[in-house]
C-alpha cells in the first residue's frame, strides 16, 4: 500500500477506549494544542533565587501609584510582599507580649524553653523576640533576638524553639547559660499557620450545616485547616484574608510595616473580623467580604462568628467604614440557597458568588440598596474557592463533577477527558484545586490532586479558542498570568524548597532537561482490524522550535497489539532530528499507535532546549499475516 497520512484530530480524547478514539490523540504529558497541532509546552525558571516559607497558595500582582510592581504571595505560613530581589515578610501579628518572657537553657542542648503566661501559641507558630539579654554563654542576645518557629508547646505558659545564630546555624547552650534573658523581653506572635492538606472532620463540611451548634466541630481557623488566601488590591494597598480568618490590610505607603486587621485600621467602624474570602468590586470599588461575621444586634460590634452565606460590603472607596447608614453605601446581603459560600470572582460589571449549590450575581445598582444579589443558577457550585478563572472568553470553573462557563448564562463545557480527571481525583483534597489562565496560548486550566495524592500532581487545560483539552503531570500550587508580570508565574518547590517560577521561558525545567514529555495516538488499524498490518516505514513531520542552538532530537515510538485487551508493546523507538528523512520500521499487529516523546536525559547533553510541534505523520503499512 502507498504511504498513508495520519493527521490526528486535535485534543486528548480519553472518554472511550484507545480503540474508539481512533483518529485522535489518547494520552500526553507537558504537551499543548495550538491551532490544532500538538507542541511541547514552554519551560520554566526560578523567578528569584530566594525561597520563601510555606506552600504558596495565592499570587497577586498589582502596581503602586509610583509605578512599583508588587507581588503578593500568600503561603501556608506567611504573607509576603515582593518588589525587589527578596520576599518581604508582612505576616500580621496576632498578639504581643511586653517585658513578659523569660528563658531557660540546658547545657549541651540547643532547645530553649520560653515562659510567657497564656501565650496562646501553637506548634509551628512564628514569634519574633526582642529586648533579650544574653543567658551568659553561647546563647547571646543576638541568638535570642530574632524570629523563631515554635517547636513544641508543653503548656499554655511555655513553648520551645531551637536556638540558632544569625546565619541559621544551630547553637547549643553551655554551662554558662544560666540566665533568663532579663526583664525586658518582648514577643510578637504572628497569626498561626494553616495546614498543607485539607483535614476532613474540621470546619465547613464536618457535618451538615445546622447540625448542632456552629463551631462545635472545630470551625475553620488559622491553625486547623488548609490555608487558602484571598487577596485583592485596594488602590496601591493590599487586602488579604486567610479563609476562615481575619481580614487584613497592608499599606504600601508604610512598606516596611506588617499587614494589620481591617478592624484595627484608623477610623474603622464595624469592620468584619472574620471572613471566607475578600475581594474588591468592579468600578464602584467596595470591599466585599464573603462569609463575614454579622453586626451584632446592638450594632456595637461584630459577632465574631462567621455567617457562611453573608455578603458584607464597605462604604464606597472606604475600606474602614462598614456601618450601613443613609449617608453611605455600606451594607450586607445574604444568599438564600446552600449552606456556605465556596468562592467569588470579580467579573465584568458584576461579582459572581458560588455557594455549595448555586451561583449568584452581585451587581452595583446604586442608592438606596447599593447592590442587588440575583440567583443565576441553582445546581452548580465550585470544587474549591480558587477554581473560577476570568478569561477573554468569559468565566470558566471546575465543579465537583464537571466544567462550566459563564457569559451571562451558565453552560456546561463538553470535556473529552472528563472521566480521566474526575474518576481519579482526590475529592478529600478538592479544596487544593485552583484554576489558571495562560492567555498567550488561549488556555484555561486547573491543577489538582490525583486520587492517590495528597499534594497537587496533575493539571488539565482547555483551549477556549480551539475547544481542545490536554492533560499532564506537574506540581504547582498557585498561578499568576502575564500582564502585570512579563511571564506567567507559578508557586512550586524544588527538593521541598519553595520558589516562584517564571513559565513559558525556554523549553527546560529550570536549567535541566524537561522529563517525560510525550504525546501518543489512539490505536489505528486497517480494514477495521480484519487484517494484521505490517508497518515498514514512517516519515515524521515535526517542526523543531527549541533554543538549544544545536541539533534537536526527539523519539519516534511505534507500538502494536493484536487485541484491545492486550497491552501495547513497543516495537521500536528511534531518535530523529529535523534532517531525518525517514524511519525504517518492522512493526506488526492488528492495532498500532504512534508516540512522540522527548524523555530528556541530562546525561546525553543534547536534550536541553528541545521544543517541537507535530504535523502529519505518514506511515507505509500493508496487510500482513501473523508470523
Amino acid at each position: 500500500m502507498p504511504l498513508q497520512k495520519y493527521l490526528f484530530n486535535p485534543g486528548i480524547n480519553k472518554e472511550g477506549t484507545d480503540y474508539t478514539a481512533e483518529g485522535g490523540w489518547f494520552d500526553s504529558n507537558l504537551v499543548r494544542f495550538r491551532k490544532g497541532f500538538p507542541e511541547k509546552i514552554g519551560g520554566w525558571v526560578k523567578y528569584l533565587t530566594e525561597s520563601y516559607n510555606g506552600t504558596g497558595r495565592k499570587l497577586l500582582g498589582w502596581v503602586a501609584l509610583d509605578g512599583t510592581r508588587l507581588l503578593g504571595v500568600g503561603t501556608r505560613t506567611k504573607l509576603y510582599i515582593q518588589s525587589g530581589a527578596s520576599f518581604d515578610d508582612r505576616t500580621p501579628i496576632r498578639a504581643t507580649t511586653t517585658n513578659g518572657i523569660v528563658f531557660a537553657a540546658t547545657n549541651g542542648s540547643s532547645i530553649i524553653t520560653a515562659t510567657d503566661d497564656a501565650h496562646g501559641a501553637s506548634k509551628g507558630d512564628f514569634v519574633t523576640i526582642s529586648g533579650a539579654a544574653s543567658l551568659g554563654g553561647l546563647i547571646t542576645a543576638a541568638v535570642l533576638n530574632q524570629e523563631y518557629q515554635i517547636a513544641t508547646v508543653p503548656s499554655v505558659d511555655t513553648y520551645t524553639f531551637t536556638a540558632k545564630d544569625t546565619s541559621g546555624t544551630t547553637v547549643a547552650a553551655n554551662s554558662s547559660d544560666s540566665g533568663n534573658g532579663g526583664s525586658g523581653v518582648d514577643g510578637a506572635y504572628q497569626i498561626s499557620p494553616g495546614l498543607d492538606v485539607f483535614v476532613d472532620g474540621t470546619g465547613w463540611g464536618a457535618s451538615a450545616w445546622g447540625d448542632g451548634t456552629f463551631g462545635s466541630s472545630s470551625a475553620i481557623g488559622s491553625n486547623n485547616q488548609l490555608r487558602l488566601w484571598s487577596m485583592d488590591s485596594f488602590g496601591e494597598d493590599l487586602i488579604a484574608c486567610p479563609r476562615g480568618g481575619s481580614i487584613y490590610y497592608w499599606d504600601y505607603s508604610n512598606y516596611s510595616t506588617r499587614a494589620v486587621a481591617l478592624a484595627d485600621l484608623s477610623g474603622a467602624n464595624l469592620a468584619p473580623t472574620l471572613g471566607l474570602q475578600v475581594l474588591v468590586s468592579d468600578v464602584d470599588r467596595h470591599v466585599v467580604v464573603l462569609g463575614a461575621d454579622p453586626i451584632n444586634s446592638s450594632a456595637s460590634g461584630r459577632t465574631g462568628a462567621i455567617d457562611p452565606l453573608l455578603v458584607a460590603f464597605s462604604d464606597q472607596e472606604n475600606a474602614a467604614e462598614w456601618e450601613p447608614l443613609s449617608t453611605n453605601t455600606a451594607g450586607s446581603l445574604r444568599c438564600s440557597a446552600g449552606s456556605q459560600i465556596i468562592g467569588g470572582l470579580r467579573a465584568r460589571q458584576e461579582t459572581l458568588i458560588w455557594t455549595d449549590v448555586a451561583l449568584y450575581s452581585l451587581q452595583f445598582i446604586g442608592a438606596p440598596l447599593t447592590f442587588g444579589l440575583t440567583l443565576v443558577n441553582e445546581g452548580v457550585s465550585l470544587i474549591s474557592p480558587n477554581a473560577p478563572v476570568n478569561t477573554p472568553s468569559g468565566i470558566f470553573w471546575m465543579d465537583k463533577k464537571g466544567f462550566y462557563s459563564y457569559q451571562g448564562a451558565v453552560q456546561p463545557v463538553p470535556c473529552s477527558v472528563h472521566s480521566y480527571v474526575f474518576d481519579d481525583l482526590n475529592e478529600g483534597q478538592s479544596f487544593q484545586v485552583f484554576g489558571f489562565l495562560n492567555k498567550q496560548f488561549n488556555e484555561v486550566g486547573w491543577f489538582y490532586c490525583s486520587g492517590s495524592s495528597d499534594v497537587i500532581d496533575r493539571y488539565v487545560t482547555y483551549s477556549y479558542v480551539d475547544q481542545t483539552w490536554s492533560i499532564g503531570q506537574l506540581s504547582r500550587t498557585a498561578w499568576l498570568d502575564e500582564g502585570i508580570v512579563s511571564f506567567p508565574r507559578a508557586a512550586g518547590s524544588d527538593s521541598s524548597v519553595n520558589y516562584i517560577y517564571s513559565h513559558e521561558t525556554g523549553f527546560d525545567d529550570d536549567g535541566a532537561p524537561m522529563d517525560n514529555v510525550f504525546i501518543e495516538s489512539a490505536d489505528f488499524d486497517i480494514g477495521d482490524g480484519q487484517d494484521f498490518q505490517f508497518i515498514k516505514r514512517a516519515i515524521p513531520d515535526v517542526k523543531f522550535t527549541g533554543d538549544s542552538g544545536g541539533t534537536q532530537t526527539i523519539n519516534f515510538v511505534l507500538k502494536a497489539r493484536n487485541y484491545p485487551g492486550q497491552s501495547l508493546t513497543t516495537d521500536q523507538t528511534t531518535s530523529f532530528t529535523g534532517t531525518t528523512t525517514k524511519i525504517d520500521t518492522r512493526a506488526r499487529g492488528r492495532q498500532a499507535a504512534v508516540r512522540f516523546e522527548s524523555d530528556d536525559d541530562a546525561s546525553t547533553g543534547d536534550r536541553l532546549g528541545v521544543g517541537f510541534r507535530i504535523g502529519a505523520t505518514r506511515l507505509d503499512l500493508q496487510p500482513n499475516g501473523r508470523r
